[in-house]
């Protein structure tokens, strides 16, 4: 059983190098092509605010929660912002239940580098009371079915989380007790950076890979671009590319970026 599923990987990864050499893909896209991104709509968490974001068999479902707490002591004049991931284990076989691995730790921080590296979030306006009090924002991610390139459809349902995010306006009165109000504030986004992940296959470079292109791959990276067409930030995972291949990346990632960040601002 074991050498039949080595034997069919070895095809399957002979089959999909072929195709990708001729510039062609097993679903028909071309190089540079997303697949399908679907925004669902309705309520599925008693979040401040979510997204469940399909992107072609990949589905995520983003949440935002917010608390009030102490600041961090190197940034008391800024709020708190904290990402977790987690990889349910209906979503992949070879997902396991328990705390979250390495893998699901280096997923949050991707999505976490590209929001902080852009300051989407002005934490600053976050602040009530400096090195003392401050709204924490948490922005819980899960991946409920896994069909490849985690990091682009959780980048993006979770701008669109943030972006629909309505917290509870809260007053600090002169005796130093706290108000929440059932008034809501919204949780303003400053920026649309967004997650582009490319694969390498042969000579190739492959936008939004599935999971049978990632599995295959010589070489995959995210790069994160902001609406000035900056790249905010980098996450190589496996093999190397040349200095071509990543300035071509990054102009493949900025030409795309109008398309998702429309996507995101219809969806907030």
């Amino acid at each position: 059983m074991f050498d039949q599923e080595i034997l069919t990987h070895n095809l399957m990864k002979d089959y999909i190098r072929d195709l990708v050499e001729k510039g062609q893909r097993v679903d028909g896209r071309g190089l540079h092509e997303y697949r399908p991104i679907e925004v669902l709509n309705g309520t599925f968490t008693k979040a401040e605010g979510e997204a469940w974001l399909k992107l072609g068999e990949t589905q995520v479902l983003v949440g935002v929660k917010a608390d009030l707490g102490e600041p961090f002591p190197d940034t008391p004049d800024k709020g708190v912002f904290v990402s977790n991931a987690e990889l349910l284990p209906v979503a992949s076989p070879t997902f396991e239940p328990g705390p979250p691995d390495e893998g699901a730790i280096e997923l949050a921080r991707v999505v976490d580098r590209a929001i902080r590296s852009a300051d989407a979030i002005d934490l600053g306006s976050l602040v009530i009371l400096p090195g003392k009090l401050v709204y924490m924002i948490f922005l819980d991610m899960y991946v409920l079915d896994y069909d490849g390139n985690l990091e682009d459809s959780l980048t993006l349902a979770s701008l669109i989380a943030l972006g629909r995010s309505e917290i509870p306006e809260v007053e600090l009165k002169e005796n130093g007790e706290i108000e929440v109000k059932e008034s809501k504030r919204k949780l303003e986004l400053k920026d649309i950076p967004i997650n582009f992940s490319f694969v390498k296959i042969g000579s190739k470079i492959l936008l939004d890979p599935t999971l049978e292109e990632e599995s295959v791959s010589d070489a995959s990276i995210t790069v994160a671009i902001n609406k000035d067409g900056k790249v905010c930030s980098v996450q190589k995972r496996h093999g190397t590319f040349t200095v071509e291949e990543i300035l071509n990346i990054v102009n493949v990632a900025r030409s795309k970026w109008p398309e998702l960040a429309r996507i995101v601002r219809e969806a907030i």
